[in-house]
C-alpha cells in the first residue's frame, strides 16, 4: 500500500458514522465537540462554519467539503448572528431517511461522516492537519462531485444495504479530501501528510513504508530517491518535521504496537520482523516513542 492507506489502516476506525441534513430559512446548530475527525461537504447551498477557538468563520458553498479534526464544537449556520439550537435534538426530530430536515428542507444541504480512530495512533493523522482544512477550489469541487451525491442519494433513498454503503462512501469521501488537502497546501504544510505532495520526500516516506525491515541509513534512502545525504535530510526535516531516521523508528512502533495487540505474536517476532537484532533494542525504542515498555501498552489498550 501508499503512505496515506498505511496510516488509515493503521488507524482503525472503531466507528464511523454517515448521515448529514438539508435546511432552509433562518437556522443555526450548534455541535458539541466531537471525537475523532468529521469530515462534511456541502451538496447544494450556502452556510456559515464557525468553530471553537478560530477566529475567522468560514463561508461553504456548494461542493466546498470541510475536515474538523481536533476535536473543537463548532456551528453551522444560516447567520451567525442566530442563536443556536443543539443540533442532535433538532436533527433527530425529523428526518428523510437518514438526512434531517429543518424548515422543510430545500435551502443547503450537507452529508459527510464521523471518523472515530483507535486509540493513541490517532495523533499520527490528526496532528498534521489545522483545525479546519477547508477543500473549496472549482477543480477539487469537481473531484469530490460524485461522491457527495452518490452519498446524499444513499442517505435519502436507503434502499438495502444503503448503510453499508453509506460508511463507505463516507469513507472514500474523507480520503478524496485528504489528497485534496495535502495537494493544496504543498510546498507550505508540515507533517508528514503534506510530504507525501513532493515526489522526493514523498517516495522516501513510500519506501520507508514499503520495507520498514530494511536497514536504511540516510546514504542509502538519498540514493534511493535521488538526492544527496544533506539535501535528503534538509528538505525532509523541513517538510516531515522531523528527520528520515526518526520517521523510520516512530513508523516501526506504531506498526509493532498494531501487531503487540492485534497478532499472537511475541515481542521478539515483531522485534526482528521490524530489523531489530535484539529485544532489548526493540524496547527501549518502543518505550522512547510510545511512552511505556510493549508489555504495558498491551494491558493499557486491552483495559
Amino acid at each position: 500500500m501508499d503512505p496515506l492507506s498505511d496510516v488509515l489502516s493503521l488507524l482503525k476506525p472503531r466507528s464511523y458514522m454517515a448521515g448529514g441534513f438539508d435546511a432552509a430559512g433562518d437556522w443555526a446548530l450548534q455541535f458539541h465537540r466531537p471525537e475523532g475527525i468529521k469530515c462534511y461537504a456541502v451538496v447544494n447551498g450556502e452556510c456559515w462554519l464557525a468553530v471553537e477557538d478560530v477566529a475567522e468563520p468560514v463561508r461553504l458553498k456548494a461542493g466546498d467539503c470541510f475536515l474538523l479534526p481536533r476535536g473543537r464544537a463548532f456551528r453551522l449556520a444560516s447567520d451567525l448572528s442566530l442563536p443556536p439550537v443543539n443540533a442532535l435534538d433538532l436533527l433527530h426530530r425529523r428526518r428523510v431517511g437518514g438526512i434531517g430536515i429543518i424548515n422543510d428542507g430545500g435551502g443547503c444541504m450537507i452529508v459527510g461522516g464521523h471518523f472515530v480512530f483507535h486509540g493513541k495512533h490517532t495523533s499520527v493523522l490528526l496532528e498534521a492537519l489545522p483545525p479546519i482544512a477547508h477543500v473549496h477550489k472549482d477543480t477539487d469541487r469537481e473531484t469530490l462531485r460524485w461522491s457527495l451525491q452518490r452519498l446524499a442519494a444513499e442517505l435519502r433513498e436507503q434502499r438495502p444495504g444503503h448503510v453499508l454503503i453509506a460508511q463507505h462512501m463516507a469513507h472514500m469521501m474523507l480520503v478524496q479530501a485528504l489528497r485534496l488537502v495535502m495537494a493544496e497546501a504543498e510546498g507550505s504544510g508540515v507533517g508528514w501528510l503534506y510530504a507525501l505532495a513532493d515526489p522526493q520526500i514523498g517516495g522516501a516516506i513510500g519506501a520507508l513504508h514499503a520495507e520498514p525491515a530494511q536497514r536504511w541509513t540516510l546514504e542509502s534512502l538519498a540514493q534511493h530517491v535521488g538526492m544527496s545525504r544533506s539535501t535528503l535530510a534538509l528538505k525532509f526535516k523541513q517538510t516531515v518535521g522531523t528527520s528520515p531516521m526518526e520517521y523510520l523508528t516512530r513508523w516501526r512502533m506504531l506498526l509493532a504496537g498494531d501487531r503487540l495487540v492485534h497478532s499472537n505474536q511475541p515481542v521478539s517476532a515483531i522485534s526482528q520482523a521490524l530489523g531489530y537484532e535484539s529485544d532489548s533494542a526493540f524496547s527501549t525504542a518502543f518505550k522512547r516513542v510510545m511512552g511505556c515498555s510493549p508489555r504495558q501498552y498491551v494491558r493499557d489498550q486491552a483495559a
